[in-house]
């Protein structure tokens, strides 16, 4: 059974009594596990983490909650507030899917519990969540994490959160088809609290780094732009990294250096060098921007996030003009320190580092221009450090 207990925030507990009622709604039953996975903020390391790269992020405060119980055959019967449908598969049949649709995520998850040794036989499950979908903050993610939490937690297997978190990014990789990095499942498992998750994505080294006290928050600001095809172009980019890392001669292009890359400009062309050069120089800003988390030095980090974007938007080329018009208005707004596209990109969110007592203003002044320039609606929220995944008491429900 996975062992980290987390109460969760008051708004966690609140989707876990949404879940709750709807379990008994849609299946008449009362749960005998509750799951929460939060979503992750990638603060510095976007691309890195498929590179062999180092990342730096935190959950926040946006989480993925499963109230389920078992059944006495293989059926999964699951209701999601995704799009408040209800679907059923056998658990010993998955071969039946992808199906395309979001309990692809639960169905991969059902399947690498099994290759693990954990046969979880049927279950029925209510899903809710507040992460944003498409939004660069791993919903995927928080699904998967949670749905294995709580699968294996209903069958009574341990499994080792390292282990855990893999298999996730397995499911996600070789059933819903997504050639994701670990980033996003080992962050949704080992945050803290007020701290920041530093992940060595070779190595899977991990520490929590201690965020120094500042009078700044995170707040995530999401374009609510469609992200259309995301996924294929998500794998080229893997791919072109894979090409150059070949070109140079190393595994990964965590290996690669500047000096290396200028040696090699004419034999990588100016596609991939230019790929290369965002992963090598984000690979440096990570570790910069662990030492001025830890020093509490906004300025400086504000400066590693502002370089970050321009970096992954010129070099690596997954921007779109409604990630830049709120990057735009949120570096114009009060107390912003500095900004950047999170996630795979093409749409989704940003984030801001904000002075604390300037959030408020800043959200309304954002919200604004980009809707003024834009015509879409922006959702903007502040988000803290939050807890990694874990089980809930079933008794904070109410």
């Amino acid at each position: 059974m996975y062992n980290h207990e987390c109460r969760g925030d008051d708004q966690s507990r609140r989707l876990a009594g949404q879940a709750v009622a709807h379990l008994s709604a849609c299946c008449g039953r009362t749960p005998e596990v509750i799951a929460r996975a939060p979503g992750r903020l990638e603060v510095l390391g976007g691309h890195t983490d498929y590179n062999d790269g180092f990342v730096l992020a935190i959950a926040i405060e946006r989480a993925t909650v499963i109230a389920a119980a078992t059944r006495q055959d293989t059926l999964i019967r699951a209701w999601s507030d995704c799009d408040e449908s209800e679907a059923d598969f056998d658990s010993a049949r998955l071969d039946e899917g992808p199906w395309g649709k979001w309990w692809d995520y639960l169905a991969g998850v059902t399947g690498e519990l099994h290759a693990e040794g954990c046969v979880t036989g049927g279950a029925d499950v209510a899903i809710v969540s507040d992460v944003p979908v498409g939004g660069g903050v791993a919903s995927s993610a928080a699904i998967e994490v949670a749905s294995a939490v709580a699968l294996s937690s209903l069958a009574g297997c341990t499994i080792d959160p390292e282990a855990l978190a893999l298999l996730c990014q397995r499911a996600e990789n070789d059933y819903v088809g997504m050639r994701c990095g670990i980033l996003d499942q080992f962050t949704s498992v080992f945050a803290r609290p007020g701290q920041m998750l530093w992940l060595d994505c070779r190595t899977l080294e991990r520490r929590l780094v201690p965020m120094g006290r500042t009078n700044a928050r995170f707040v995530i600001c999401n374009t609510n732009k469609p992200r259309e095809l995301v996924a294929s172009a998500y794998n080229e980019r893997r791919a072109e990294c894979e090409q150059a890392a070949a070109l140079l001669g190393i595994s990964a292009l965590r290996d690669a250096d500047e000096q290396m890359l200028e040696t090699n400009a004419a034999l990588l062309g100016e596609t991939l060098l230019r790929r290369a050069r965002h992963i090598v120089t984000e690979n440096t800003r990570v570790q910069a921007g662990a030492e001025a988390i830890e020093a509490g030095d906004v300025e400086a980090l504000g400066t590693l996030l502002n370089a970050s974007h321009v970096s992954v938007r010129d070099d690596y080329e997954v921007s779109c003009p409604e990630l830049e018009a709120m990057r735009n208005a949120a570096m114009v707004a009060p107390g912003c320190h500095g900004a950047r596209l999170v996630g795979a990109g093409f749409g989704g969110c940003i984030s801001a580092l904000v002075d604390a007592d300037a959030v408020e203003r800043f959200a309304e002044q954002v919200g604004r221009q980009y809707e003024a320039e834009t015509r879409l609606p922006a959702t903007i929220f502040a988000t803290a450090a939050a807890d990694g995944a874990g089980l809930m008491p079933i008794e904070s429900e109410g």
